[in-house]
């Protein structure tokens, strides 16, 4: 696989989804948790989704509890944090693994294409992954790497048409 399009993945809503429906589109993904202390981050996040989706971007989040059991609830409890503490618009899916033998698909081809340091193991909540509008992952940042500061890689990529 050379794209992110072909991979499906569950909706909070628990709706199958193809990542095909997201094809011309600027892509950020991002492995999220609730009780995470870079869980503020889903602020910074829809500021740059509210900022950039009517150029063409689009944020992903996909919950995980890999990560010091940061992310323990059900679909209930994710939305109360993203959506209603946090203010989340953009799609969110069901829970997923990031790593291991039951890492959801998309997050292998993510790590094959754009493996972090040392190795391509996500390292914890907030990894976030940019895709441009040909579906191929072109820069993974850091949990720690600010949304706000996430601007002048994305401006390049709505400005590629």
């Amino acid at each position: 696989m050379n794209d992110i399009y072909s991979f499906e993945a569950e909706t909070l809503e628990r709706e199958k989804v193809t990542l095909d429906a997201y094809r011309g589109k600027v892509v950020l993904i991002v492995n999220t948790a609730s009780k995470c202390g870079f869980t503020p981050q889903y602020e910074g996040l829809e500021k740059i989704y509210g900022q950039y989706k009517d150029d063409g971007l689009v944020i992903l989040g996909f919950p995980c509890n890999q990560f010091a059991n940061q992310e323990p609830g059900g679909k209930e409890s994710i939305e109360q944090t993203c959506r209603v503490n946090y203010g989340v618009t953009f799609p969110m899916f069901s829970k997923i693994e990031v790593n291991g033998t039951n890492a959801h698909p998309l997050y292998e081809f993510l790590k094959k294409e754009k493996p972090g340091f040392p190795g391509r193991r996500i390292k914890w909540n907030f990894t976030k992954f940019l895709v441009d509008r040909n579906g191929k992952p072109v820069k993974r940042f850091a949990p720690h790497f600010q949304p706000k500061k996430l601007g002048k890689y994305i401006e390049p990529l709505l400005n590629a048409k």
